[in-house]
């Protein structure tokens, strides 16, 4: 997820949902000040995956840049804009979940 920081992607957070849910491994969360780095940092995220022959499943929300989703499958991207992060919490909504560092995904 380097290419998210790369972008200044802020707070990033790896939550492991692995036995906790079905339809995903990881969720990888992070935020941008503006719906332009929101774009951005998703943008970053796909073309960097994209040259390791990695494509998303998925992606909503790049038109409107406020909660852009990256669907690879086990992974899930969220890039947020930051007032619509706070708002869905998605942290909280998964507080069970164990944290990873982000060298853990790259």
């Amino acid at each position: 997820m380097k290419a998210g920081l790369d972008k200044k992607a802020l707070d990033l957070e790896i939550l492991d949902l692995s036995g906790l849910t079905i339809f995903a491994d990881y969720f990888v969360i992070c935020s941008g000040t503006s719906t332009r780095q929101v774009k951005a940092i998703a943008e970053e995220i796909e073309e960097s995956l994209s040259r390791r022959r990695v494509e998303p499943d998925h992606i909503e929300g790049a038109a409107e840049g406020k909660w852009i989703l990256l669907d690879y499958g086990d992974t899930v991207v969220h890039v947020f804009l930051e007032e619509t992060r706070a708002y869905y919490n998605l942290e909280r909504l998964w507080g069970d979940a164990p944290r990873l560092k982000p060298s853990d995904l790259d």
